[in-house]
């Protein structure tokens, strides 16, 4: 059976057959270096993915309400992927990610040993970008794009 697919204004393919999830577009990604600790990858993907919603608005749903009308704010309205990979995978899909101007975040060692937004943005500026000691990368694009950012890097444990 041959499926049938329209494009919503959001961007979202919704499939024409039976209930099946929204199969979008775009992609949201992030990437892991695979020697971080647990905490350092839940802090990473988490500064990682708080900027994309001001630069990419789109990206974020509506707000939430439960069943009692107490409204949650919005999250972003399709799923996250996260993945990991080596120093050299990482600084491979940097490359790739900033040759094709995709909305992307970037989280290094340095930002470990600082403790607030100014210091980081500090720590950030003072490395040439080929000297950037990544340890996380958040990319957002069409599905196409972000895949071939993200060759070499695997599905996060």
């Amino acid at each position: 059976m041959q499926r049938t697919y329209k494009t919503t204004p959001d961007g979202v393919r919704q499939s024409r057959g039976m209930s099946e999830q929204p199969r979008f577009d775009t992609k949201i990604a992030v990437l892991l270096r695979e020697d971080l600790e647990t905490w350092q990858r839940l802090n990473v993907t988490a500064f990682l993915t708080s900027g994309l919603g001001t630069v990419v608005p789109e990206v974020i749903g509506e707000p939430y309400e439960d069943a009692d009308g107490v409204r949650h704010l919005p999250m972003f309205r399709q799923p996250v992927l996260v993945l990991e990979g080596t120093k050299e995978t990482l600084t491979a899909a940097h490359t790739r990610a900033l040759s094709r101007a995709l909305p992307r975040a970037l989280f290094t060692s340095d930002l470990f040993a600082t403790g607030n937004d100014h210091d980081n943005r500090a720590a950030v500026r003072a490395v040439p970008t080929a000297a950037l000691d990544l340890v996380g990368l958040a990319v957002y694009g069409p599905r196409n794009a972000v895949d071939k950012v993200l060759k070499g890097a695997r599905m996060h444990p």
